[in-house]
């Protein structure tokens, strides 16, 4: 199932970014083994649950994998993990890579046992430059990358955080690209790679990709900013009964709008004319706009928008979005049964293939759910799983017999 399938990936990372990105991959059809502490990963904790360790966090970042528990501090655990890397395409990791090398499974140790493996580094910072060694988080380097400071000029000139984990997510689907474009490298040539996706760099690129404007010449030409994005009212219009999300953007979708609403007024005046006047007056222009959208219904406005061909939806909260019908038609929240969980709502892979289908398979794992079965695909005996089982090293249930 999958353009993936056949591709085995080690996922030792934890959190969000990392477990995002590999549960991408398993989506599309890769064996991602995800090796968890005996204690798991501290995100089955977060949020409501029906049972301990299986919170909706975790749910949603690590469907389409199979979890084993290991200590990787001790020997044995270390030793173990080897081997499952032995036969591994890709080995994805998200702690700093001192941490790595102190668990001796920096790329040179990895890649002297298969030196066919993609081992991908989601992190921090470069190692080239000063931050190498620090600590990052998503408000970290939303902060550094000059996205807070950019809510504050498009706001109350408050910095503030966007409230989701943003830089998690483009990092991890960062990513899915630079470790596919390396299996495509590896498939090429035969050898394998050691790839670094760090988050710093990830994100200044992103952002400053809209917003370093005249910063972009030298000598500058202004202080930076897409005007569009930090005009005072680039926001949900309210309605006469709500709210609704509206861009008119292009000259043909003015000439729509305006046809639609009966303004030819409009259509002379040259802050609304051309897009050049609109960019120039970006203020006036959301301003206007937001006075004309206040006369009509939500509803009313998606039936006139929609026959005009301008774009819009109405804004959803996180209770509307799941009836949302677009969503409902195309099944992207399929209620399924979780094993231990019971009915749950899942979420579709959004990318889709011609040739070959790409459906979820395999819901969250419990913790070291499939230990021994791993252990077991990996060579292990009974007796040596009974001895990492006895050891402390993993929680695996030793098979009775051979």
């Amino acid at each position: 199932m999958g353009p993936l399938q056949g591709v085995k990936v080690v996922d030792m990372t934890t959190v969000l970014m990392g477990p995002y990105a590999t549960q991408m991959l398993g989506d599309y059809g890769a064996d991602v083994i995800k090796i968890e502490s005996l204690d798991g990963d501290v995100t089955r904790q977060i949020g409501p649950t029906r049972h301990s360790g299986m919170g909706p966090v975790f749910l949603n970042a690590n469907r389409s994998k199979r979890s084993i528990c290991l200590d990787l501090k001790k020997d044995a655990g270390r030793e173990a993990v080897l081997r499952l890397i032995a036969n591994a395409d890709v080995l994805v990791y998200n702690v700093r890579p001192q941490a790595m090398q102190r668990l001796r499974l920096g790329y040179d140790d990895v890649a002297a046992i298969n030196p066919r493996l993609i081992y991908a580094g989601v992190f921090g910072f470069g190692q080239d430059g000063p931050y190498a060694a620090k600590a990052a988080y998503d408000d970290l380097i939303q902060g550094g990358s000059a996205l807070a400071a950019l809510m504050a000029r498009g706001g109350d000139g408050t910095p503030r955080y966007v409230p989701n984990a943003l830089v998690d997510r483009i990092v991890g689907l960062a990513a899915v690209g630079a470790i596919l474009a390396s299996l495509v490298h590896r498939d090429r040539t035969g050898v394998g790679t050691r790839v670094d996706i760090p988050m710093f760099e990830t994100m200044a690129g992103f952002v400053l990709g809209d917003h370093l404007g005249g910063l972009t010449y030298e000598p500058p030409l202004d202080q930076g900013g897409y005007a569009r994005h930090l005009a005072r009212d680039p926001r949900p219009y309210k309605t006469s009964d709500g709210y609704i999300c509206v861009i008119v953007y292009n000259d043909k979708q003015w000439d729509n709008f305006l046809t639609a609403i009966a303004r030819d007024d409009l259509r002379s005046d040259p802050r609304f004319a051309t897009f050049a006047g609109r960019m120039a007056n970006i203020d006036d222009v959301y301003a206007e706009l937001a006075r004309i959208i206040a006369e009509r219904s939500t509803a009313d406005w998606i039936k006139l928008l929609d026959d005009a061909d301008v774009p819009a939806l109405p804004m959803h909260d996180l209770v509307s979005i799941l009836g949302d019908p677009h969503l409902s038609a195309t099944n992207f929240f399929p209620v399924v049964d979780h094993p231990s969980e019971g009915k749950i709502r899942s979420m579709r892979a959004a990318a889709t293939w011609s040739t070959t289908p790409v459906e979820t398979t395999r819901l969250a794992p419990q913790l070291g759910e499939q230990s021994e079965e791993i252990l077991r695909e990996a060579g292990f005996s009974r007796e040596e799983i009974a001895a990492l089982v006895r050891d402390g090293v993993t929680n695996a249930t030793t098979p009775e017999k051979e």
